[in-house]
């Protein structure tokens, strides 16, 4: 491993899902202002509107949305092809 590569804060950070309140703390180089304390210990938080334990793809809840009723046109159009 070469010497002097690696940026030198790398260090423990808190990230924070404003959507659920769900932190999790891992190992990053971002720069940020606040901090917050977990377990007595004082962290540099970083707030994100966003991450996999809120996003819709990765809990299950994703939603179809169909404006004009595109799907329906779709299936009707070539959903029937497979039945012959």
């Amino acid at each position: 491993m070469k010497k002097d590569i690696h940026p030198s804060n790398y260090r423990e950070v808190v990230f924070k899902d404003m959507s659920n309140d769900e932190t999790f703390i891992t190992r990053s180089t971002v720069a940020t202002r606040e901090t917050i304390e977990i377990e007595g210990v004082t962290y540099p938080l970083v707030k994100l509107e966003i991450t996999s334990s809120s996003h819709p793809f990765f809990t299950g809840k994703q939603k179809l949305v169909d404006t004009a009723g595109r799907v329906d046109k779709f299936m009707s159009r070539y959903g029937v092809r497979n039945k012959k």
